[in-house]
Order: C-alpha cells, then structure tokens, then sequence
C-alpha cells in the first residue's frame, strides 16, 4: 500500500492577502461606517463671537460631554451677517448645526426664514422671557452693552463730555460701519424708534459732520486708544481689552432719548435640518448654562448673565454692568425695523465696497 501524498506547505502569504481582501469586502458592504463613525458625531458650528472668548467654551464642553466641534468663525469686519448669509445660502443643504451668533438681528432673520429648529431645554428655560423666542427658536445669554469708548487723555469719561463731543464737528469720533454687528443693532433700535426718515436725516447730518466709519468695533477701540479719535462707540467686551492693557480709556453707557440702555445677548440656535440633533441640544443647553454664563463674565469680555447665577461668582465689573443692562430696551418686535433698516444699510454700502 503506497503512502497518502503530503500536502502542499500553506502558503502564509496568500492567506494573509485572503484575510486582507475579506476585511476589504466588509467595510465596502458596510460603507465603511467603522472608519467614518467618529466624523458623523463631528458638530459644525458658526460662530460670530470672537474667537479669543469662545474657543475656550467650546474646549470646555468638548471636555465634559466628549462630543468634537468643528468651528467657523467670521471676520471682523463682516461679523454676523456674513455666517448669516451662509446659512442662508445652505439652506437646502445645511452644513451648520448650531448657529451661535454674537447679536440677534441675524437670528431673528434666520428665524423669520423658516431655518431653525425650536428647543427648549434647560438651558432655555433658564433665560428670562424677555431675551429668548416664545417659540423655542432661539435664545439670548451672556450679553453687551453698547458704550461710548473715551480717550481719558482728550476727555472726561461723563455723559455731559460725551453729549458736548458729540455735537459739534464728529471728526474725532469713530463708529464700525452700521451694515455689520452690534452697531447695525443700534441703527436697527433707532429706525424702529424714529422711524424710516428721521434716521436718513440723522444720517445725513453726522456725515456732514465727518463722522469716522471703519471696519469693526476693534478698530474702533484702536483708534481711540491711540488718541486718533476722542471717543466712538463700542461693545464691553472691545472697551475690557483696552483697558486690561493699560491703555488711557473710561466708559459711559449709550443711552437713547428715553434714557434705555442697549443690552444685546449672543443668541444660541439649531439649524433645521442637522443631523445631530441629540448634540447640537447639548451643545445649546451648555451655552445657556449658569456655568457658560459665569466663565463668559469672568472672561476678559466680561459679558452681562442673563440667566440667574451666583452673584458671588461675579467680577465687580460685572456687576456695575448689571445695573446700567437693568435699563436695556427692549429688543422685541424688531422683525420689520430689522429687514427694512438692512435693505437702507446694504443700498449705502454694497456699492461702496
């Protein structure tokens, strides 16, 4: 009886190709979701804040809940509208999950447009009626005030200074261009205040005056600082960076003729259409914590709670700015003043750019 044949040595390598093609046709079945899984839970968020003050809170909350955010901010000198049109643009195909504005005109637009989603969480629930959507569209925290940034070599930091500077040649005053930001809110309370005509005249009277426009409150605060210009207007968080640094600056609130304030919250919103609803509501419900309202007022932007929190855990700064917030006008019913002041701003200053 002849011997059974040996069989052929294994050829290792071939099966080690065999696996590799095996894996190969798995992950194409599966359309390789293990390799993207990690990406899909990615949150998109445009953010009109300074980035200088929101990278932190976003590390914070990337920190505890683990969730990655991927982040757009705009520039300057275009900050909000220009992520607003964005969004605008993408409508039918949305990229943004969150939309954290550093204003609200942008996001009562948003909201007029059909293009955020209604949330109200705990977060919501925390903010005060007057600063947040009835409808759960979107809500306000951490807010600004419009100041008068004075240069205290040229002029006293006092409302009657500032009332004197301001009537007479404007050569030495300086405001960001009213088409961008928190300026085009102040412009945006005066049209709805005074009306269409009123506000061309008073337009057209301080441009006579050689009234100083430039791109962004920052440069603005610059141009103060430097004793270029005596005073301009401003937002808190712009006059904090002047004056941690040492520069000759005082502040003293805007007020209009019925002596109201200007509070202006950043607004916290969903986009309609994310496909990361569970994480862009925790994301929303951590920018409108008493936490997030807190490390936004100890911030060099020393931004305004409007949620309760713990006064204790409060700059004294803070809170002086708590008191003059206390007079803010009411923000509300801004929908027709907002896109009729817009469409006046964009004829002016498109064209010239």
């Amino acid at each position: 009886m002849s011997p059974a044949p040996t069989p052929p040595p294994t050829d290792r390598g071939f099966l080690r190709r065999l696996l590799v093609l095996a894996v190969f046709v798995v992950l194409l079945f599966l359309g390789f979701d293990l390799l993207w899984a990690p990406q899909k839970k990615t949150l998109v968020v445009y953010c009109a804040h300074d980035s200088i003050y929101a990278d932190s809170i976003f590390q914070e909350f990337q920190r505890e809940t683990g969730i990655p955010v991927a982040v757009r901010y705009d520039t300057e000198a275009t900050k909000s509208l220009g992520l607003v049109e964005l969004i605008l643009q993408e409508k039918a195909h949305p990229r943004c999950d969150v939309f954290w504005n550093n204003e609200i005109l942008g996001t009562l637009q948003l909201a007029d447009e059909g293009l955020l989603l209604p949330y109200r969480g705990s977060g919501y629930e925390r903010i005060p009626a007057a600063f947040k959507d009835p409808d759960g569209r979107w809500a306000g925290f951490a807010a600004r005030l419009r100041l008068w940034i004075v240069n205290t070599n040229h002029l006293a930091p006092t409302e009657e200074a500032v009332e004197k500077a301001s009537s007479g040649d404007l050569d030495r005053m300086v405001i960001a261009k009213p088409l961008y930001g928190t300026t085009r809110t102040q412009y945006t309370i005066l049209w709805k205040l005074w009306g269409r005509d009123r506000v061309l005249a008073w337009e057209k009277d301080r441009r006579a005056r050689h009234l100083r426009e430039v791109d962004g409150n920052s440069v603005v605060k610059d141009l103060v600082c430097a004793g270029v210009c005596d005073l301009g207007w401003t937002d808190t968080d712009d006059y904090y960076e002047a004056h941690d640094e040492g520069k000759p600056v005082g502040m003293v609130p805007v007020r209009l003729e019925n002596g109201k304030t200007i509070c202006i919250p950043n607004t916290a919103a969903i986009i309609k259409g994310t496909k990361h609803l569970a994480e862009a509501q925790r994301l929303v419900d951590f920018l409108l914590s008493e936490k997030c309202e807190i490390a936004l007022a100890n911030a060099k932007s020393r931004q305004i709670p409007l949620g309760p929190v713990d006064n204790a855990a409060l700059p004294n700064e803070v809170k002086q700015l708590q008191r003059w917030a206390a007079d803010g006008v009411s923000l509300g019913d801004l929908d027709a003043a907002n896109m009729e002041c817009l469409a006046w701003l964009k004829s002016e200053y498109l064209q010239k750019l």
